[in-house]
């Protein structure tokens, strides 16, 4: 039968696996269990039972236990799962007799196989994978395990790579299009609807300048001749310059402060990982986050009668330096602030407000590892209970909104930024109204990234 010549370069290459498939001869209880992990592999979507899989058919066909362990993208070389307890916390640490390695070795009475992904693939994992290794699968006990299957079982492993490699790849991709579309979200939420207040102070400079024109008139006429209304025309012509120069430095202020939001969310690292990547550097959040932002909502406070409290916290002659990313965390700020114009109500005293401040969590993060919370309080009726454990959900929006405009993107967009930062989010109803509240780990400079290496290859960075 001829072969069409599109197929002559599979058909070759299917023929070759079949005779070598001849060659290996596993036998019945081999080839099950290599379609076991393969069926199984396809019905189950999610990496964790992917995991699962990997282990259990080793203990179900073979009565072995075994460990998976797996390089991330934060650099970590972590055990994920085994057939002792499953699968294992995020950020779990490989045993101390683990290593990285392109070759199998044995090690504390076990088998330790390397886990290769796919070569042609390998550069569009989330980390460097030298050798294509992406991982090690832990065997025992190694006494138990007859010289001749050990070649089967590193053939499983690498059977178990190339399945990994692609859903690692798939979950990848999912993650970055539902980021790309939260960030085209975010960017309308964060940029676009803010910036339509600046048309309105361009309207009024304009109308501004063109009295001021006028009045120029009206003090030329008086340098040629008399005129009676020149004092009321000279203090009317300086009131108006201060006021230009107030409206000014507003504008200056909203562009700063959109066009620090638009570099903090079109970073090319952000389309590129698929999630925010931080540019920390240490700076006084006060002063530099805080300030400059409340200063951009001190008018539409005022509108709605809003007063500010800034005596909400411990240390108010303090301003901590912290290791943050000031676009994003000017972006929670101004979350927050928006929030409570929106949303602030008089108290049962008939006061109206919002304060700010921060407190020193010792050992909020564990031992010798401080926190600092800051709070954003308004005065009003608490959130309903049923309500808050999704006020920062995505999208979501309480029963208490009373017709104000929004989207349901704020409190999540603050999670999400504050998380990343490896910090938490919070509400508390308070005597008097709602706080809501983020804590940063108290770090001063940026933290690197933990690097794994390949036996053999000291200092190299996975």
């Amino acid at each position: 039968m001829t072969v069409p010549p599109d197929l002559t370069k599979i058909v070759n290459r299917v023929i070759e696996k079949k005779r070598i498939f001849k060659e290996y001869n596993f036998g019945p209880l081999k080839d099950d269990a290599l379609k076991t992990f393969f069926d199984l592999a396809q019905e189950y979507e999610t990496l964790e039972n992917f995991y699962r899989v990997a282990v259990c058919v080793i203990k179900e066909f073979f009565k072995l236990d075994c460990r998976l362990y797996l390089l991330f993208s934060e650099g970590t070389f972590d055990l994920v799962c085994d057939s002792l307890q499953g699968l294992y916390p995020s950020k779990t640490p490989a045993l101390p007799h683990i290593r990285l390695d392109s070759q199998a070795y044995a090690a504390q009475g076990a088998w330790v196989i390397p886990i290769r992904g796919n070569l042609l693939l390998v550069d569009q994992l989330p980390f460097y994978a030298k050798d294509q290794v992406i991982g090690m699968l832990e065997l025992f006990p190694e006494d138990q395990i007859p010289d001749q299957d050990k070649f089967f079982f590193e053939k499983y492993s690498n059977r178990l790579g190339y399945n990994l490699h692609i859903k690692i790849i798939s979950w990848q991709n999912i993650h970055r299009i539902r980021f790309i579309n939260s960030l085209v979200a975010d960017i309308e939420h964060n940029v676009i609807i803010p910036n339509i207040s600046l048309s309105l102070y361009l309207r009024r400079l304009r109308d501004k300048i063109k009295a001021l024109k006028e009045l120029e008139c009206v003090c030329e006429i008086k340098v040629k001749g008399d005129c009676p209304h020149q004092p009321q025309a000279q203090e009317a012509f300086r009131n108006l310059v201060q006021e230009m120069e107030a409206d000014y430095q507003t504008l200056d202020q909203h562009y700063r402060g959109v066009s620090l939001f638009i570099e903090s969310l079109f970073r090319p690292s952000h389309f590129q990982k698929g999630q925010f990547v931080l540019r920390r550097r240490t700076c006084r959040v006060v002063s530099e986050i805080i300030k400059p932002q409340l200063d951009l909502f001190l008018d539409k406070l005022k509108e709605r009668g809003i007063e500010i409290d800034v005596a909400m916290g411990v240390m108010p002659d303090e301003d901590l330096p912290l290791s943050v990313d000031k676009g994003l965390m000017a972006q929670v700020y101004a979350n927050l602030f928006s929030n409570a114009v929106k949303y602030a109500r008089t108290n049962y005293r008939g006061r109206k407000y919002m304060a700010y401040g921060r407190d020193l969590l010792k050992d909020y993060f564990g031992p010798g590892k401080d926190g600092v919370k800051f709070n954003v309080f308004t005065t009003g009726p608490h959130i309903p209970p049923p309500d808050v454990p999704y006020i920062f959900e995505e999208g979501y929006r309480g029963a208490n909104v009373d017709g104000e405009v929004g989207t349901g993107r704020g409190l999540y967009f603050v999670r999400n930024v504050i998380e990343t930062h490896g910090g938490e989010v919070g509400y508390e109803a308070t005597p008097g109204g709602n706080n809501f509240y983020v804590v940063l780990p108290l770090v001063a400079t940026p933290e690197g990234p933990l690097a794994a290496t390949l036996a053999g290859s000291p200092g190299e960075r996975l």
